[in-house]
């Protein structure tokens, strides 16, 4: 992607955050002369790997796992928080008028070869683990072994798992960097005031950027 130095987010543990904040990723393969995209719920190993390891599960009659031959790259692109940035929010709009509308954004892009599992043993385990991710802050999480055990062997044998080590990994945070510090704090401000989850998460991400000598 297209990557200005000063929106660059290299910090490992800042991109595996926000990939396990917003887990659906837009898996991209190539199969044979076309990009297919599919959009996934990933379990991150961030202990296996220079850059961790992506695990997720498609339906067995989905296409997507035969076509994992191809001596490319996937991409796996998970999307944070983003919002629709106004000018009306920069003090620097009143002094001169030069100001023209921006979206800020997060966004992960993680690269590598993935590979097909079909053991019955990984994908209960990968599953299981997946769940968990996702039930562990619910007041009564649901578990795989809460359904009859012979409906969830059956479940399996209806998926195909996917495993790709993250050989490249790219982070850019579009947060208003390139603006002086008081245009920042004035979206931040705006940010706030629109009252949404998303926005406040943007004007965070703005925030968590700005310095005194900004």
């Amino acid at each position: 992607m297209y990557l200005p130095q000063i929106f660059e987010e290299s910090r490992l543990t800042v991109l595996h955050r926000l990939i396990r904040s917003h887990a659906l990723g837009t898996f991209v393969v190539l199969h044979g002369t076309q990009l297919v995209a599919n959009h996934l719920p990933f379990l991150l190993e961030s202990g296996e790997g220079s850059y961790g390891t992506l695990r997720a599960h498609v339906a067995r009659s989905n296409p997507l796992w035969r076509c994992l031959d191809a001596p490319v790259d996937a991409l796996a692109v998970f999307q944070g928080p983003e919002s629709y940035i106004t000018p009306s929010w920069y003090p620097s709009k009143r002094a001169d008028g030069k100001v023209v509308p921006t979206w800020n954004y997060a966004v992960v892009h993680a690269y590598g070869r993935p590979r097909a599992i079909e053991d019955p043993r990984w994908l209960l385990d990968h599953v299981t683990r997946l769940t968990d991710q996702q039930e562990s802050q619910r007041p009564q999480p649901w578990r795989p072994a809460d359904a009859p055990p012979d409906f969830i062997e059956q479940m399996i044998t209806h998926i195909v798992g996917l495993e790709m080590p993250i050989s490249r990994i790219e982070g850019k945070w579009k947060v208003s960097q390139n603006r002086k510090l008081a245009d920042r704090l004035g979206v931040a401000a705006g940010l706030e005031s629109s009252g949404t989850e998303v926005s406040s998460a943007v004007a965070d991400l703005v925030m968590e950027r700005v310095t005194p000598d900004a």
